[in-house]
């Protein structure tokens, strides 16, 4: 727990990064992984990951970010991705369950009319995209940061041109672009507001 808290401590947004790092497939994969353990809405996971660990595509990437030079100097960026049509995960996220019988098809049916009913209210798609990504991308970053990777959320950038560019389905919200990388230089430490200004308690 206390090596939780100090890595919480430790994380800083970093915007310099050495451009000559790279960063393994595979570990990329593992910190996915890992972000893709985050909870969401009855287990839908509401997320996509579109990586950008090449210089040229991350050259593409850079304009569409309005020129932030972190995002064509880091080891990798990932877009995170929201998925407005989660409710299309049902089979696969709970079959599995009940075939091993941790759950029954009664359940399961109980479970998709909850999830049809959110899913008929036109703005919880969006919602549940927004809320569920940004658990995930949170989770990367934490990930990132235990492994030794510096990381920066990016929500400066122009989403319909990211969609264009990169030919993404209509399916998927671009949340935010996460680098990834090794600093240069120590990010600049940045103040908080006093935790209890921010705390109401219920009566």
């Amino acid at each position: 727990m206390e090596d939780f808290l100090q890595l919480v401590e430790a994380r800083r947004s970093t915007k310099v990064y050495d451009p000559q790092v790279e960063i393994p497939r595979e570990e990329l994969v593992g910190l996915l992984e890992t972000a893709g353990k985050a909870p969401s809405a009855w287990n839908l996971q509401h997320w996509k990951f579109l990586v950008f660990d090449q210089k040229e595509v991350q050259e593409r990437l850079l304009p569409i970010a309005y020129n932030q030079q972190q995002v064509h100097d880091a080891s990798a960026v990932v877009a995170v991705l929201g998925d407005l049509e989660a409710n299309k995960n049902i089979d696969p996220v709970f079959d599995p369950a009940v075939e091993q019988g941790e759950m029954t098809a009664e359940i399961k049916n109980v479970l998709k009319t909850q999830i049809d009913g959110a899913y008929g209210r036109e703005e919880y798609p969006r919602d549940a995209a927004y809320s569920n990504a940004s658990l995930a991308a949170m989770q990367l970053m934490l990930a990132a940061k235990a492994k030794g990777w510096d990381t920066c959320p990016i929500g400066g950038f122009n989403p319909s041109a990211l969609v264009s560019e990169f030919n993404i389905s209509d399916r998927y919200l671009p949340i935010m672009l996460i680098t990834i990388g090794k600093p240069l230089q120590e990010a600049r430490k940045s103040g908080r507001l006093d935790i209890r200004n921010l705390i109401d308690w219920a009566e």
